[in-house]
């Protein structure tokens, strides 16, 4: 224990020594690249923490590891950075009656959110 903190809960210890933790809210999908893998947390719970200048991001979910260039189970979608899962493709072409390019189209204006794409799709009729 840390001289003068005696009888203080962990928030208020944070609180004296400058610490500031908040929770981002509802992340949707976290990714992180290195030279030779990417992994991918799909809704992940996510802290920011502030602490002497330096901020630091507590990340909390299933991951999955993901190669680069791997056709594996990645539909495209990649020249922005964005991954759309081909069985998200199948899905949103299957209930809107469209071909996979057009459901891949939607995808990546829905950054990657396949009841948006969905609903897109349907609005155009």
């Amino acid at each position: 224990m840390m001289p003068g903190m005696r009888g203080m809960n962990q928030k208020q210890m944070m609180k004296r020594m400058g610490i500031k933790n908040e929770d981002i809210g509802r992340v949707t999908k976290v990714i992180i690249k290195t030279e030779d893998k990417d992994y991918v947390l799909d809704h992940p719970e996510v802290q920011l923490m502030r602490a002497q200048g330096q901020t630091i991001f507590n990340i909390v979910g299933d991951y999955e590891i993901v190669e680069p260039g791997a056709g594996g189970e990645e539909g495209g979608g990649e020249e922005g950075g964005l991954r759309i899962p081909q069985e998200d493709i199948e899905l949103v072409a299957r209930q809107t009656n469209v071909s996979d390019e057009e459901a891949l189209a939607a995808l990546e204006e829905c950054d990657g959110e396949p009841a948006e794409a969905i609903i897109l799709l349907m609005s155009r009729g």
